[in-house]
């Protein structure tokens, strides 16, 4: 099925980041939140993502005015009738992304397909919760998602073969390396790298080294283009911490337990960079 019109649900920074390469791509973007604040916010951030890549070269203006005039933004659901793929971005957390998922699946065709940019929740258990869970399946974008090469898309036991090739290449005319990933906490990326951030946060807790140190040492030592804590505060801490938590459930190993400076940085309110304060300040 050609997809031309493409649902986003969440305005966060994987939502908007997604909906932008969709538009610069071609396709009619509608971009859903729970509040037209969260909305704003969202398409802002979009268009100075965009204004970057333009003064960079990388952007033709005319490019970016095309693409804004295809996102539509709304809080209704409703809006999504005539969308050929719904692409859930929100927090991760099981209950709001199944509650999500089923709202998705009363306002759209039976044709369309329908995604989920979870990190480390089962596509499986997701999908469960659909009464076609056939044409669901994960794509997993990386952050900033603009410049980010690569997608995992991830079948759960239920996705059919032809949701997935279907989603493969959408996924390469967005101008993205899909990597095909059996449905396991985490997949296969974050699960080296999110347990290689926790354990620098135990490093940093220990007083192994500053935070700077522990950066350094990784952008130096293993050539890493960031090092895992500043990785940290642009993914967000809270993000770190459910995936954590949900390798420790999932797994039953105690080698995913997060790290207690981690979780105390969380409840302060600390997430990283989208709060101004995570391990660094950026006040």
């Amino acid at each position: 099925m050609k997809i031309e019109t493409l649902g986003v649900i969440g305005a966060g920074t994987m939502g908007a980041g997604i909906a932008q390469v969709a538009a610069v791509a071609g396709l009619k973007v509608i971009m859903i939140d729970v509040a037209d604040a969260a909305l704003t916010k969202g398409i802002a951030a979009l268009s100075n993502s965009l204004g970057r890549l333009v003064a960079k070269g990388k952007l033709e203006a005319a490019v970016q005015d095309a693409a804004l005039g295809r996102i539509e933004t709304s809080t209704d659901y409703q809006r999504l009738a005539g969308a050929n793929l719904v692409i859930e971005a929100a927090t991760e957390n099981l209950d709001l992304k199944i509650r999500i998922l089923k709202q998705i699946e009363s306002v759209v065709a039976p044709t369309a397909m329908i995604a989920s940019n979870t990190s480390s929740i089962s596509i499986t258990t997701l999908g469960a919760a659909l009464s076609d869970p056939a044409r669901f399946v994960g794509m997993h974008f990386f952050n900033p998602v603009p410049l980010m090469p690569l997608v995992e898309i991830i079948r759960g036991l239920q996705t059919s073969a032809a949701t997935a090739e279907a989603i493969r290449e959408l996924t390469t005319q967005l101008g993205k390396s899909p990597i095909s990933v059996k449905n396991s906490p985490g997949f296969v990326v974050n699960r080296i790298l999110v347990p290689m951030i926790n354990e620098a946060f135990f490093l940093l807790a220990e007083g192994a080294a500053t935070a700077e140190e522990i950066d350094a040492g990784m952008c130096l030592g293993a050539n890493h283009p960031i090092g895992p804590l500043a990785l940290a505060d642009l993914v967000g801490l809270d993000v770190c911490l459910s995936v954590m938590d949900v390798y420790l459930k999932d797994f039953g190993d105690t080698k995913y337990r997060a790290c207690p400076l981690l979780r105390e940085l969380v409840s302060a309110g600390r997430l990283g960079r989208k709060t101004g304060h995570g391990v660094y300040s950026y006040a």
